[in-house]
This record gives C-alpha cells, structure tokens and sequence, in this order.
C-alpha cells in the first residue's frame, strides 16, 4: 500500500481489526520512510457494478458517491455513524447479489430511499427532494403527504 504522505510502497500494517458489522477489515498503517499513520479499510466485491443512467449513459458504480449523498441527507440527525455505515454497507451488498452487473440507477435510488426511509424520514424526505427533483414547495407538501398515514373519521 502506498504511503499517502511521502508515496513510499513498502508501509507496515499495524492492527487490523473487523469494521462496518464484519464487513470490511479496518488496517492501521506506518510508513517506516517518513512515520506517517493512515488507515485503510478493505471490503469484498463481489462483482464489478455498472449503473446505466436514464440518458443510457453507463459509468462504475462508485460507492463513495452514493456514501456522500447518504450522508449529505443524514446531516445533523441523530444517527450512529457505525449504523450509517452498516446500511451503506447492507445497500451495496443488496445490489452486488441482485445478479446483473449493469443497474438502473432509478433502482439504486429507490434501495437507497427504502433504506432511508426505515432508519429516519427527514433523511428520507431530503434525499428524495434531490432524487424526484422537487421544484417547488407543493412537491414536499405532496410528497409529506403521502408519508403520513390516513386520518380516522374520528380526528
């Protein structure tokens, strides 16, 4: 593994430990060169992922671009980072065993809007505001609305 600090190649692993519900192995590293520590996470793939956009354009599915816009709707709530990182992990994992190499993105946003929407509905509503493109403040009032279950005759 390569240094990040100085770019040495022969670094030193120190500890490694299970991450991300025994998911992932977490690794402590030194750099004997310059002394510098990182860290670095290793998770298994079981495929290679494609997402076909709605324009037909193809690009590599890229983990850490669906992790940041989780984690852009989950800003300031009040959410275990370790339980963050187990539904990143659970949405990946759901989508290496579906059996197609080539996913819809409409089908990664609706994995990861069902997952946020189980763990907490601000999170939900947020991303969804970005995914279903909300232009005006009808759309969230419409989109709330159907989230909220039908008043009883007696309310």
């Amino acid at each position: 593994m390569r240094c990040p600090f100085c770019g040495n190649t022969e670094t030193q692993v120190k500890d490694s430990r299970p991450a991300e519900d025994h998911v992932a192995i977490r690794r402590r590293r030194f750099c004997p060169s310059c002394g510098g520590r990182f860290t670095t996470y290793e998770r298994v793939q079981l495929r290679d992922l494609v997402v076909v956009k709605k324009n037909n354009r193809r690009e590599d599915f890229d983990r850490d671009k669906m992790e940041r816009s989780i984690r852009i709707a989950l800003q300031k709530r009040p959410l275990d980072p370790e339980r963050i990182d187990q539904m990143i992990s659970g949405i990946v994992r759901r989508l290496e065993s579906m059996g197609e190499s080539d996913i819809q993105s409409d089908k990664i946003g609706e994995i990861v809007m069902d997952a946020l929407a189980r763990i907490d509905t601000v999170a939900y509503v947020r991303f969804a505001s970005v995914y279903k493109n909300f232009q005006a403040a009808d759309d969230f009032e419409d989109f709330v609305h159907e989230l909220r279950p039908p008043k009883s005759d007696d309310e």
